[in-house]
């Protein structure tokens, strides 16, 4: 391990966002579960908006890189809408 006080420093801020970046991508992981489990059409949009909203906001921080991000909401909003149509048909 490093033993320079600079390298100590950035040691000890790279566990702290390691840390920070684990609990935003965890959090992204239970919204985009919730919105994909939620019944009624009222409840999947507004899961949806928060669930695209968290990745947004993990892309600004540095979490997820954008297209990442990009690739997650698509997908998301895909399934969702595939789950709204079907519940609409039947």
């Amino acid at each position: 391990m490093a033993t320079h006080a600079s390298a100590l420093k950035r040691h000890r801020q790279s566990l702290k966002r390691k840390e920070r970046n684990r609990e935003r991508l965890s959090r992204l992981k239970t919204l985009t579960k919730k919105a994909e489990t939620v019944q009624g059409p009222d409840a999947a949009i507004i899961t949806l908006k928060s669930a695209t909203s968290a990745i947004d906001k993990a892309k600004t921080k540095g979490a997820l890189h954008r297209n990442t991000a990009a690739r997650k909401i698509s997908r998301l909003a895909k399934r969702v809408n595939r789950q709204l149509t079907a519940a609409s048909a039947s």
